[in-house]
């Protein structure tokens, strides 16, 4: 199992490697810096019924919070629902799938 420490390097590595093109860029990282919170374990729903133990790293918008899968290795972006996050099939990088939305 991936650990706190090992999600909060993932996270860490995200901001330092993010090169911003424009303003729109910074403005990004800067609310993704805001966005970040302690690693948690949460439990993530995805469809055809599977759940999995997944790392939640932003704060929710009310909408939407970036989860690391720790399966896949890589960063997905969840809708809030009744039944705690989905995953809604937006995966890459921290930055990318904050900034999707």
């Amino acid at each position: 199992m991936v650990t706190k420490d090992e999600v909060k390097a993932e996270v860490a590595k995200a901001i330092d490697g993010f090169a911003p093109a424009n303003r729109s860029d910074v403005a990004t990282l800067a609310d993704f810096k805001r966005a970040v919170v302690e690693p948690r374990l949460v439990t993530v729903n995805f469809s055809g019924g599977i759940t999995q133990k997944c790392w939640n790293v932003t704060r929710s918008n009310g909408m939407y919070r970036v989860i690391f899968l720790p399966t896949a290795g890589y960063f997905s972006l969840c809708v809030e629902s009744d039944f705690g996050p989905l995953d809604i099939g937006v995966h890459g990088d921290a930055i990318g799938c904050f900034g999707s939305v």
